[in-house]
């Protein structure tokens, strides 16, 4: 199993209430990408669980070791992880530290786009310049906060851009989740949760706590590209059935849209519709390399979000 440590934090419970060698004893080698390992910059989502990874796994009772970064050695190490899943059948844990691996492209275009989709950045422009700037929005985790944030900061400069919307910096999959409780809790407010599929598909279950909710001001927008863009564009297998189907079977009202007349027409009328309404927008994958990153903290903006959100 290849996971980064952040995918370690949801699956601490299948992996001690099955997995462990006290329960099915389930030899499982976790391959895991030591985000925000202690001494080594990253992003502040990343921090604090890349500082408790070690803890974790210790607090797991799960063998680990930090993979080695020569070929020799690398591989004495998977051999010992072997002998000692084969012996105690038990899960084992290598920790990969950033650039212990080359980079790599893939060499086919693993999800196919049609020619008339708008990349997802082009989406995300004329989704936020057609809602207008009293609504409050959610966005998903990874690229779709980053392009939102930059477009903000285009618009209304650094200042004005904090705290505008929330960006989900971690948290893969709770998107819908926080929008819907903000949506709740402030009902004079327009909230929209500008949703990926990869995300939508990993807390599936929320469509339905959504949709039976069902607050009129809850709106909910998924970025369908196909595909995981943000770890490396593996296919998330979301053309491959009925997303918006699956929604409206919940309660929701949907469409699916997918060029920028569509998409326009689509807002308004996510807009104008009482919620709990679902607009799909299907887009293309990948993400310009020189995106930004938001230059508030975390604190920051929730904070800011919390003060746009309760103003009248």
């Amino acid at each position: 199993m290849y996971l980064q440590n952040s995918g370690l934090g949801n699956v601490v419970n299948p992996i001690m209430s099955m997995a462990h060698e006290r329960v099915y004893g389930i030899p499982m080698l976790l391959l895991i990408g030591w985000r925000g390992e202690p001494g080594v910059k990253d992003e502040p989502q990343h921090n604090f669980m890349g500082e408790q990874t070690v803890q974790v796994l210790e607090s797991m009772q799960v063998q680990h070791a930090v993979l080695p970064d020569t070929l020799t050695e690398a591989a004495d190490c998977i051999s010992e992880a072997v002998a000692y899943m084969t012996e105690h059948n038990a899960p084992y844990a290598i920790l990969v530290r950033k650039n212990t691996f080359a980079k790599y492209k893939a060499q086919i275009e693993l999800v196919e786009a049609q020619p008339h989709w708008l990349t997802r950045e082009a989406a995300i422009k004329l989704i936020a310049d057609t809602v207008g700037s009293e609504v409050a929005i959610v966005s998903a985790t990874g690229m779709p906060s980053r392009e939102l944030y930059e477009h903000r900061v285009a618009t209304f400069g650094e200042a004005g851009a904090t705290g505008r919307d929330f960006l989900t910096v971690g948290s893969m999959g709770c998107c819908s989740s926080i929008a819907l409780g903000v949506a709740l809790g402030n009902p004079q407010k327009q909230v929209i949760a500008l949703d990926g599929d990869g995300g939508t598909i990993m807390h599936m279950g929320a469509l339905i706590t959504n949709g039976q909710k069902a607050p009129p001001n809850f709106k909910h927008i998924v970025l369908n590209n196909g595909a995981h863009d943000s770890v490396g564009g593996q296919p998330s297998m979301a053309f491959d059935f009925d997303l918006a189907g699956m929604a409206q079977a919940a309660g929701y009202k949907v469409r699916v849209v997918d060029t920028a007349e569509t998409i326009k027409a689509g807002c308004e009328w996510l807009c104008d519709e009482d919620g709990p309404v679902l607009l799909e927008v299907r887009t293309k994958t990948g993400a310009r390399s020189d995106l930004g990153r938001p230059k508030s903290t975390p604190a920051q903006n929730k904070e800011g979000f919390m003060g746009f959100v309760s103003a009248l």
